[in-house]
């Protein structure tokens, strides 16, 4: 019982940084973008889960690459 309340506190420190993201951009509440989605994902038989992977994946991309220097010297 222990293993599953590691791994759901791992998925919500970590997963749900996407959708934190996506609302902050788009500048409308988490929620919304979470039960969205959810809906896509039972709508579409996984497509919605698949389209949330992706925009994980290309987030962790996007922060490896462009990350914020402090001076020139941090090359």
């Amino acid at each position: 019982m222990n293993f599953l309340y590691q791994l759901l506190y791992f998925f919500q420190k970590h997963g749900f940084e996407v959708c934190r993201r996506i609302a902050e951009r788009l500048g409308i509440r988490i929620r919304v973008v979470r039960t969205s989605f959810i809906y896509l994902t039972f709508v579409t038989l996984g497509f919605g889960f698949a389209l949330y992977l992706f925009v994980a994946f290309w987030l962790k991309i996007k922060d490896l690459v462009y990350t914020k220097r402090t001076s020139v010297f941090d090359l």
